[in-house]
C-alpha cells in the first residue's frame, strides 16, 4: 500500500470516528431549551392519609413529574401549615401544590410567600380567606352530611380531642362512589384530626397572589358543591367540575391528574 493511500484511509477513518463521536455527544447533551416540569406536592386532608393520592401520583410519575405526598400532621392549622411550609422550602424549582379537603387550608397558608409555588390546585378542598375557619365554610351552605352524629371524638393527651368518621357513616358521607370494600379499608386506616382544626382561623391566603385551579366535586356530601363554587369564584380559580364524591382524587384520578398537569404548564 502506498504512503498516499495509507494517508487517505487514515484520514477517512478519523473523519468517520469524529462523526460518530459527535453524534454520540450530541445525543448525550441535555435539551437546554426544555422547560423543567414542576415538582407536584400532594396534600391530604382529615380522615385520610397520603395513599388517597396514589392513583393521581401514579399518573403524574408516569408522565415525568417528581411527586411528593407528605404526611399532613392534622394537629392544628398553624402546626400543619408550618410543617408543609418547611417541606416546600426544601424544594428547588417550580412547585405545584394540590390539596384535598382540609389540606386546602394547610396549602393556603403554607404556600404563602414561597416564590417557587407557581400554582395551587384545590380538589374538593377548603380555600379560606383570612380569618375563616373550616367549620364556618363547611356550614355556610346547606348540604353537608358530616354532622356531629357522624363523628367519633376521642380524647388524647392533656385535654385534647381527636375526631374520626364513624364506620356506619364513612362510605355514604365521605366516599360514596368508591367500592365499599375499599372504603372499609379507608375507614380502618383513617388518620384523625385534632378537633382544634375545625375552628382555628386561617391566615393570609396564598390564592391572592398565586394562580389557582379548583376541581368541584358535584356529589360531595362533606363540603357542599355550592361552598366549593363559592370559594373557587372568590379565589379567581380556573374551575372544572366532576360528578364525584368528596374523594374525587380517588374515584376520578384521571380528571384530577389532568387538572394538575394543566396547572403545571
Amino acid at each position: 500500500m502506498t504512503t498516499t493511500r495509507r494517508a487517505v484511509l487514515a484520514g477517512s477513518a478519523a473523519v468517520a470516528t469524529g462523526a460518530l463521536l459527535g453524534t454520540s455527544e450530541a445525543q448525550a447533551l441535555p435539551r437546554t431549551g426544555a422547560k423543567p416540569k414542576p415538582t407536584v406536592v400532594l396534600v391530604h386532608g382529615a380522615f385520610a392519609d397520603a395513599s388517597g393520592w396514589n392513583g393521581v401520583a401514579a399518573k403524574l410519575i408516569r408522565d415525568g413529574y417528581q411527586v411528593i405526598a407528605p404526611a399532613n400532621p392534622l394537629r392544628s392549622v398553624a402546626t400543619d401549615s408550618a410543617y408543609l411550609a418547611s417541606v416546600l422550602a426544601t424544594l428547588s424549582g417550580p412547585i405545584v401544590v394540590a390539596a384535598h379537603s382540609y389540606g386546602g387550608i394547610v396549602a393556603t397558608n403554607a404556600a404563602a410567600g414561597n416564590p417557587n409555588v407557581k400554582a395551587l390546585v384545590y380538589v374538593a378542598a377548603f380555600a379560606p380567606d383570612e380569618g375563616e375557619s373550616l367549620l364556618a365554610l363547611q356550614t355556610r351552605f346547606p348540604g353537608s352530611k358530616l354532622s356531629e352524629a357522624a363523628l367519633d371524638f376521642r380524647p388524647y393527651g392533656e385535654g385534647l380531642v381527636d375526631g374520626y368518621i364513624k364506620k356506619e357513616f364513612f362510605h355514604d358521607v365521605f366516599a360514596g362512589d368508591v367500592p365499599k370494600s375499599t372504603t372499609d379499608l379507608m375507614h380502618a386506616g383513617q388518620r384523625p384530626a385534632d378537633a382544634r382544626t375545625l375552628g382555628e382561623p386561617s391566615g393570609a391566603p396564598a390564592w391572592k397572589t398565586i394562580p389557582s385551579y379548583y376541581l368541584v366535586a358535584r356529589n360531595d356530601q362533606v363540603l357542599p358543591a355550592e361552598a366549593q363554587r363559592f370559594m373557587a369564584r372568590r379565589a379567581g380559580s380556573q374551575v372544572r367540575e366532576v360528578g364525584a364524591s368528596h374523594v374525587a382524587m380517588i374515584s376520578q384520578p384521571a380528571v384530577t391528574a389532568d387538572l394538575i398537569k394543566h396547572a403545571a404548564r
